[in-house]
């Protein structure tokens, strides 16, 4: 018979606060696995449905979606409605109230700040969908009807079906544009149309964007880039001959009978809305205006800053960056003299791919090495291993669409497909010599196409929550490049130095200031139409004392920064905003500090708004 142990008191003492530990041990890693498990459930589920609601953006975010459990969708453009929108602003609202019951506290690292990027990004879009009529998809010099087809003629196809999709889409178009007019409908109603010279000018893109005459002769751009992109399918057996023309005729009959006729509804809807009595005004001269751009603000750049704050950042720029221009002028009296301008007439390194390895060359010391496409590890990062950077493609913006788009711009590359690259040239504004260098860093490499490789490849190495790539932070990406591109007029100074060119690089760091000073004063001029309200006359005599007096020049001026509020800003404020955290990580790092460094934490914090990023920074 075995005997019984009997403990003692002091035994179960020990034993109860033992067991009390434990339980409470059990609690706490209950809490902690359950906010984490409910966190990652509801991010990941976010990410997959409005990937799946929206075909055109999960194909620019994803190479492969089966690979991030995204199988069963349909292909489809995110139509507008005013049904739609409360459902979304619902859904919102529920989300942010089932983001509030967990604690953050309780989430790894990597969600802890995925959560705190999510919960601060609804909350702003929640404030700015109180103003439901005060955003523009049809802006004359960014709007869905000119983007659309770009969007489209980069479409990739990797597969048979994504072929089919992109078919699908393009027979959506005629739903889709609708639903842009009954939008600008419901603003008129709303009395908050775009002034009648601003919709003409987008009735007059939906005319030459797409014409019958470029679709008979089968030489639109919607045309031959689709047969292009069928190539490669046709060469690796996943598409016959014959299937190809099938596809072919498909995408020419729905251009001729969906997409065409789309357009031109949609200009005609355009021309009856026109209202010549609507004045071209800021955002300052309507009700809640105010209001609106200060989320608007917040959205586009990812800068909390109080307006005033912002405007004494600029203001504090602006007299640096004149003053800068003024010592130039007065140590080389030479500048002065427009003969010496012949210094930069011809840039030392000619050609785009050359231009790009001067670039990857220069950029080495001071950028972190991009991760290897696998994930595993690092690639070199130097000029002579040009197989370490995925290839660029320089491509020219389509003639039909030159006047609306940007001098230049880079498609983004999906998350998992970093290798093949985009940048687009706008051969009407084409930049050259010292400007296309620029232009290139901006866009390439340390740039965008940088930027986006880094972050992607990271991401993925990483395996870090999904949902960051909903989240889109205008004033990171763009302050990065506008950062990069100063850093290129470095570079372009120590080209003509090299050369022995003195003057060249002097005329190098006078353009750099010069274009400080210019982007600066537009957004100060757009805080003063937007926040102010400034009139037309004001705006005109501020001009005037700066050098711009041609009355085309200011009309020109004046009509962008009304018709595109906060796009300076999103990357001046960007560009300042980066400059303040360089400056406190140098303050934090003391003699730990480097450039190489201080551009590492920037890039492996990946996009996110300026406030989090100095959260993170103090504890780097």
């Amino acid at each position: 018979m075995k005997q019984r142990a009997i403990l003692s008191w002091k035994q179960l003492c020990i034993l109860s606060c033992l067991l009390l530990s434990f339980a409470g041990l059990t609690v706490f890693l209950f809490q902690y696995h359950r906010d984490e498990k409910t966190f990652e459930r509801i991010s990941s589920q976010l990410f997959a449905e409005e990937l799946a609601d929206n075909t055109l953006n999960m194909h620019y975010t994803l190479a492969y979606p089966a690979d991030f459990g995204i199988y069963d969708y349909e292909p489809s453009l995110p139509c507008y409605s005013a049904d739609g929108r409360q459902e979304s602003q619902d859904a919102s609202r529920e989300l942010l109230l089932s983001l509030e019951k967990l604690e953050a506290g309780e989430l790894s690292p990597a969600n802890r700040r995925a959560y705190a990027l999510l919960l601060r990004s609804l909350k702003n879009t929640w404030e700015l969908n109180r103003f439901p009529y005060y955003g523009e998809p049809l802006a004359p010099s960014s709007g869905m009807q000119s983007q659309l087809p770009i969007l489209l003629a980069e479409y990739t196809f990797r597969t048979r079906r994504d072929v089919e999709d992109y078919l699908a889409l393009l027979d959506q178009t005629d739903e889709y544009l609708l639903s842009l007019l009954t939008y600008e409908q419901e603003k008129a109603e709303a009395g908050l149309l775009l002034p009648a010279e601003s919709l003409d000018r987008v009735k007059r893109q939906c005319d030459t964007i797409l014409t019958r005459e470029e679709l008979d002769a089968g030489q639109h751009f919607l045309q031959t880039t689709f047969v292009e992109r069928l190539l490669p399918l046709i060469q690796n057996g996943s598409l016959t001959q014959e299937e190809a023309l099938a596809y072919r005729a498909q995408n020419d009959r729905l251009l001729k009978t969906v997409t065409l006729p789309a357009y031109e509804a949609l200009a005609d809807g355009l021309f009856l809305l026109e209202d010549e009595t609507i004045p071209l005004c800021g955002l300052a001269a309507r009700p809640n205006g105010r209001e609106y751009y200060r989320c608007l603000l917040i959205s586009e750049t990812g800068s909390y800053r109080e307006i005033d704050e912002i405007e004494q950042l600029l203001l504090n720029r602006f007299y640096d960056e004149y003053n800068a221009i003024r010592a130039l002028y007065r140590d080389h009296p030479k500048l002065r003299d427009p003969a010496v301008y012949d210094a930069i007439a011809d840039f030392p390194i000619s050609g785009t791919e050359a231009m790009l390895a001067d670039l990857q060359g220069r950029m080495a010391q001071d950028f972190p090495q991009l991760p290897a496409a696998d994930g595993a590890g690092q690639t070199d990062v130097s000029a002579s291993d040009a197989a370490a950077f995925p290839s660029a493609t320089i491509k020219a913006v389509s003639p039909s669409l030159e006047e609306y788009s940007a001098p230049a711009f880079y498609l983004t590359a999906p998350m998992d497909d970093t290798d093949n690259n985009v940048i687009y040239i706008n051969q009407k504004n084409l930049p050259d010599g010292l400007e296309l260098y620029t232009t290139l860093a901006h866009e390439g490499y340390p740039g965008h196409l940088y930027q986006t490789v880094y972050h992607n490849r990271t991401f993925l190495r990483r395996q870090e929550n999904p949902a960051r790539e909903l989240l889109w932070y205008g004033g990171y990406t763009e302050g990065w490049a506008l950062y990069v591109e100063f850093c290129a007029f470095d570079y372009a100074a120590a080209v003509y130095t090299e050369q022995g060119n003195s003057e060249g690089a002097l005329l190098t760091q006078l353009e750099q200031h010069n274009r400080s000073l210019q982007l600066c004063l537009y957004c100060l001029l757009d805080l003063m139409i937007h926040y102010e309200n400034i009139s037309y006359e004001q705006v005109g005599n501020i001009l005037r004392n700066v050098g711009i007096t041609e009355d085309t020049s200011i009309r020109s001026v004046y009509t962008y920064l009304v018709e595109e509020p906060c796009n300076y800003l999103k990357y001046y404020l960007g560009y300042l905003e980066v400059l303040e955290l360089k400056k406190e990580a140098a303050g934090l790092w003391g003699d730990g500090y480097s450039d190489l460094r201080f551009h590492t934490f920037y890039l492996d914090s990946g996009p996110a708004d300026f406030t989090t990023l100095r959260e993170w920074l103090a504890q780097a």
